[in-house]
């Protein structure tokens, strides 16, 4: 279905597959010191997952995890509800939207634990597109490269406007040829103002 470049069987495990999973011990370290005892139960959103990364591998990893894969492009969300299907998957929402629209949609409006996105938009795009969806104590964490300091630098505004601070940036152990990478971990302090996030299309034109 043409859903990544990546074609080798081996180089999807590396760097797909081992990528994704590598999250969930920043996602679990995290949310045990900051936001609560038991992480076992999550509620999780991952933003822009495209052919489900990392969420869908999240979701078959922790099975106690209720996952919303989030993705505005309907052959990707085709595949990912024929994955659910195939694998029985009882965990995962598969959602057709665009994150400025879901976050202004009171039903998924700062009700998940914890949102996660990879190889979707720089740091200060993503705030606006992952913040505005974590409930006030949660998590906001973005995969990212092994040295994403300016990036992080740059997004320190928009992250601040969101409601959050950043918490952490988390190395993340990984076997794949591409390096080192890394989780950067933002906490959910107070709501976000309901200006957030702008229009579709608006936070990528005009980065915060």
């Amino acid at each position: 279905m043409n859903l990544t470049a990546v074609k080798d069987e081996n180089e999807i495990m590396e760097r797909h597959i081992e990528d994704s999973l590598a999250l969930i011990e920043p996602i679990r370290s995290s949310y045990l010191e900051h936001c609560g005892n038991s992480w076992e139960n999550l509620r999780i959103i991952d933003v822009g997952t495209g052919a489900g990364l990392p969420g869908m591998i999240l979701a078959i990893a922790c099975p106690g995890w209720r996952v919303t894969l989030l993705e505005s492009i309907n052959k990707r969300c085709v595949f990912m509800e024929h994955v659910a299907g195939v694998t029985g998957l009882l965990n995962v929402q598969v959602v057709r939207d665009r994150a400025e629209s879901l976050g202004q949609h009171t039903e998924y409006r700062e009700v998940f634990d914890v949102a996660v996105a990879r190889a979707v938009s720089e740091m200060r795009i993503l705030a606006e597109y992952c913040l505005p969806l974590v409930r006030v104590g949660g998590l906001f964490v973005a995969a990212k490269g092994h040295d994403p300091q300016e990036e992080v630098r740059q997004a320190k505004k928009a992250i601040t406007l969101m409601g959050a601070s950043l918490l952490q940036t988390h190395p993340v152990k990984s076997f794949s040829k591409y390096g080192q990478r890394t989780a950067v971990i933002c906490l959910k302090d107070g709501p976000t103002p309901r200006k957030y996030p702008r229009d579709p299309g608006t936070p990528a034109k005009a980065p915060l």
